[in-house]
């Protein structure tokens, strides 16, 4: 069974990273290098460490978590100007990972907004940069007015472990939540 999952967060966050990072195939990519990226191409990448590529409006990975359960990772757009594919990439999702950047906390606030409008289950992963001040998950849960029951884990985006087992924890979470959905289950 293939599953879609969105890989979501404000630019920067690690996105294409973390796809980067737990796909069993060579992910497909759609940002450019830097050199070859045009004006205003570029986000404002304060603190977080620009890094070679121009920001990506989607990147697409897989990965089998087991025999039988395969992920579609869909990295989606962090930036304005590419929030009118969110509706298209948002049709079918079993799940998001919202990754978290505490520098910039206030760019997760159109994601949390746009999957609880869609009903989609998400776990947001607080991803580890250098330099930012560590943060306990109730704080972050609280900066971001979560719904309770909402999981918050630690994440390190290059890790390619620590990324499947934020995967892991969100197809464990969606799924309950889809399971409480179903009629006559007890809420």
């Amino acid at each position: 069974m293939a599953v879609k999952i969105l890989v979501a967060g404000g630019p920067g966050a690690g996105k294409t990273t973390l796809v980067g990072a737990v796909s069993e195939i060579r992910p497909l990519r759609t940002g450019k290098r830097l050199a070859e990226a045009g004006p205003g191409a570029v986000d404002d990448a304060r603190g977080t460490g620009r890094g070679t590529t121009a920001p990506a409006v989607m990147d697409f990975g897989r990965i089998t978590i087991r025999a039988g359960l395969c992920l579609h990772l869909f990295g989606t757009p962090g930036r304005d100007r590419s929030w009118f594919l969110w509706d298209g990439l948002s049709r079918g999702a079993f799940g998001a990972v919202v990754l978290a950047d505490t520098r910039r906390l206030q760019d997760c606030f159109p994601v949390v907004d746009h999957l609880e409008y869609r009903g989609i289950p998400f776990l947001v992963a607080v991803n580890r940069f250098p330099g930012a001040r560590p943060h306990a998950a109730h704080e972050v849960a609280a900066a971001l007015d979560l719904d309770r029951g909402t999981p918050v884990v630690p994440c390190d985006a290059r890790d390619g472990d620590s990324g499947k087992e934020v995967l892991v924890r969100l197809v464990e979470h969606a799924g309950r939540v889809h399971t409480a959905r179903l009629p006559g289950s007890a809420s």
